[in-house]
């Protein structure tokens, strides 16, 4: 089974040779801001436990089968967080990642979670491989008009597949249950359409409507454009586990940025974990050395033992 790196590699490595690479520095962005090494600040495991674990948790359920979720029946994933009520849930596993939405009592939240890619279908391994940047449907984001924002081909028509269903689901929640607090959380692929979900919840809501956005094993999701737009909209946080090669793709040479908010787990021990100022910043994912990349990270664990997979799920 082709994993996530060699996958991006094969559908990259032609266009990446036809660049001008001796012009294009390896970590350079359109605004001339050059390589981010911001200084980083460590992080405690006390602190990602009460800011990251539950959306983290919550993540991991997407992976169930929708019946199980439903049901919330799912085995440890849904063991782990209790007292949950799914209001919605969709998806094929394929060209249309799993999703749901729930009402979460304790937090006094609606969660929307997002499935990672599923590599052992070929109609999701589509959705990641559409590397082109295309212009971001700003009917969605009526606050992006006129900012030149382009996004991954891949995700954008990932996203469109269930915007209107999904949206439509967080507004009934909103009204039907009275929370004020949307969460919005996704793995891999999942994090990567969860920005964009995200993004358009926040654009929909009224705005005393918290809604944030914490998403684990972020690839790129658009240019440097989008990115901006994050970083002054909803905010994201998303972690980043050692030399897990899928958030340093697409690479920045093909235009791709990472918003800021990055945390990232520096080794095996799910102790060491620092807080990446700014934009792709070099002293995370964004300076892992292609020679040592690792895919098992990206499953995890995180911390606390996170790992997103399906062999975790009671189907």
């Amino acid at each position: 089974m082709l994993g996530p790196i060699l996958l991006l590699s094969l559908q990259l490595l032609p266009t990446a040779l036809s660049l001008p690479l001796l012009s294009l520095p390896r970590y350079s962005n359109s605004t001339g801001r050059g390589d981010n090494t911001a200084a980083t600040t460590p992080v405690s495991l006390a602190t990602l436990n009460s800011t990251l674990l539950r959306a983290a948790q919550l993540t991991r359920v997407a992976f169930c089968s929708s019946e199980s979720i439903i049901a919330w029946t799912c085995g440890v994933p849904c063991d782990s967080v209790m007292d949950i009520t799914v209001l919605q849930s969709g998806g094929n596993d394929g060209t249309v990642p799993l999703y749901y939405i729930a009402h979460d009592p304790d937090e006094k939240s609606l969660v929307v979670a997002h499935e990672g890619s599923n590599f052992a279908k070929i109609t999701s391994i589509l959705n990641d491989v559409e590397l082109g940047l295309v212009p971001l449907n700003a009917s969605r984001f009526p606050q992006s008009a006129g900012q030149n924002i382009k996004v991954h081909s891949g995700f954008q028509q990932t996203f469109e597949r269930t915007a209107d269903k999904l949206l439509a689901g967080v507004m009934a929640g909103l009204a039907s249950t009275g929370v004020k607090k949307v969460l919005v959380t996704g793995h891999s692929l999942g994090a990567a359409v969860a920005t964009m979900t995200g993004a358009m919840i926040k654009d929909a809501v009224d705005p005393s409507v918290a809604v944030s956005l914490i998403v684990f094993g972020l690839p790129r999701g658009g240019n440097q454009a989008w990115a901006d737009f994050l970083d002054s909209g909803v905010g994201v946080t998303y972690m980043t586990n050692q030399n897990d090669p899928v958030p340093t793709v697409p690479p920045e040479l093909l235009g791709f940025h990472h918003p800021t908010g990055e945390i990232h787990s520096v080794d095996a021990t799910q102790s060491n974990f620092i807080a990446c100022p700014g934009q792709d910043n070099e002293n995370c994912s964004t300076g892992n050395s292609l020679l040592a990349v690792n895919e098992t990270n990206h499953d995890g664990p995180y911390f606390d033992n996170i790992t997103f997979r399906r062999g975790q799920c009671v189907q």
